[in-house]
């Protein structure tokens, strides 16, 4: 017997319940699938653990510090049970809470299982067959491992097994220098672990710029964080005291032995296993649903969200995926993948916020531009808080005074770099904020300053 719904949703992450619900409160019956659990990447092994995870890791940092500011403490230790405890209380509260919405959501039936198509409006899930004129798949993704040699042959961690570790590793290897791997790296070094990045290419976050780059190395390394980067021959080994990792750069050991190593370089989408073959979904080399700029995939009727179609994978695109897509079903609206401004955020300590055009990406699309900086040392906020490591920098065209990008490396980063966002999602000049009366004492009020400093780049 085939079960009918007006809508199928396959996965339960970022836009799957949400997008549920507004076609439940639309007046359709929908059916939502779930192999594993309600919540998704975010709330199980990805923002809400790590975050939570990160806060431990400043608390013990901070209480390291505390004679910097006539504090008295003992000795600081690592109690990793209940730190780890903690972050499971944060996970299951926000899963249950989820869970608990959809429950409550008339017109929606929640389904656990592995869905896979068996044509282009119909699902199996496990015995049943259910069917739909309209499917939405919100499947994800995952750590990738890495082809390279050895890998298979020693115990390694992703970043699902790094949020339920109950124990301090005494090395932690860390095999990626981006931002899942820095993250890891600074955390557990202030848990107290001995821990090394190791990174293929010649610096970290390579996408950022250098000087960005730099900085985020120079505040990890004065933390006592190893980087070994323009590690161009990974290998891995069994050791007695754990993996041998080969890293054969320019200078340093040739050999790492860490008692534990982090897999940290890129993720794969939830696809292989859908049986999108059926449906004649279409998809890129690297398993990402091909999708257009409303979302849909080469199917009628068929779209794609979240980590899944390779359009940014980030928590807030998916949950921007689903409004999209909730807009032009429900709204009439004609919203658009191409209208959106994509910011982000790395969350070692400082952060990074991100927003827009890197200055080697401006320099590159070959417009004339401005780029300014200050240190967050004439930030009052991040003196009075001891914490003044990091920049702003933000980079305008010279012709049209627009914002094309920003990056606010330091104490509240990735909350005032909102205010650039939201300038630049409002197609608002330089002018509008260099005229601005910010709030004292706020980590913002350096961005006018910022701005009066913009002075052109002269190409050499």
């Amino acid at each position: 017997m085939i079960k009918r719904f007006d809508a199928i949703i396959v996965g339960a992450g970022q836009a799957g319940p949400p997008l549920a619900g507004r076609l439940t409160a639309a007046g359709m019956t929908v059916a939502l699938i779930e192999r594993k659990l309600v919540g998704g990447t975010c709330v199980n092994t990805g923002c809400m653990p790590t975050k939570t995870l990160v806060a431990s890791a400043y608390a013990a940092h901070l209480a390291r510090r505390a004679a910097e500011f006539g504090v008295r403490t003992g000795d600081v230790g690592i109690d990793m049970r209940a730190v780890a405890a903690r972050a499971r209380t944060v996970v299951s509260d926000a899963r249950e809470g989820n869970e608990a919405w959809l429950a409550g959501m008339t017109g929606l039936t929640l389904l656990r299982g592995h869905a896979r198509f068996t044509g282009p409006t119909t699902i199996a899930v496990d015995n049943e067959i259910l069917t739909a004129p309209r499917i939405f798949l919100n499947v994800g993704g995952r750590a990738s491992v890495p082809d390279m040699p050895g890998v298979g042959d020693v115990p390694h961690l992703d970043n699902t097994d790094m949020v339920a570790l109950e124990a301090v590793p005494a090395h932690l290897v860390v095999v990626g220098g981006s931002y899942v791997g820095l993250e890891f790296a600074q955390m557990y070094r202030r848990f107290g672990a001995a821990v090394t990045v190791v990174e293929r290419g010649e610096r970290l976050i390579a996408h950022e710029d250098a000087d960005v780059s730099d900085a985020v190395r120079d505040i990890l390394e004065d933390e006592g964080i190893a980087i070994r980067t323009g590690a161009n021959c990974i290998a891995f080994a069994r050791h007695e005291d754990g993996v041998a990792v080969s890293v054969d750069c320019d200078a340093g050991e040739p050999v790492v032995i860490g008692s534990h190593v982090l897999l940290a370089v890129g993720r794969r989408p939830n696809t292989d296993d859908l049986g999108l073959e059926h449906a004649g979904i279409a998809t890129d080399a690297k398993g990402y649903v091909i999708v257009d700029d409303l979302l849909q995939t080469n199917v009628p009727a068929i779209w794609a969200l979240g980590d899944c179609n390779g359009r940014s994978a980030f928590t807030h695109t998916a949950y921007n995926d689903y409004e999209i897509v909730a807009a032009n079903l429900l709204d009439g609206d004609d919203r658009t993948l191409s209208q959106r401004l994509v910011g982000y955020a790395l969350y070692t300590d400082p952060p990074l916020g991100r927003i827009g055009m890197t200055q080697a990406q401006a320099e590159a699309s070959g417009r004339p531009i401005l780029v300014s900086s200050r240190p967050m040392t004439r930030v009052g906020r991040a003196v009075e808080r001891g914490e003044t490591k990091g920049f702003i920098k933000i980079v305008a065209d010279a012709e049209t005074q627009r914002i094309l990008g920003a990056a606010i490396l330091g104490v509240g980063g990735d909350e005032a770099i909102h205010g650039i966002l939201d300038m630049m999602n409002a197609d608002q000049g330089v002018a509008a904020l260099r005229w601005a009366v910010p709030i004292h004492p706020t980590v913002s009020e350096l961005i006018p300053t910022v701005l009066l400093g913009l002075e052109p780049v002269v190409r050499t």
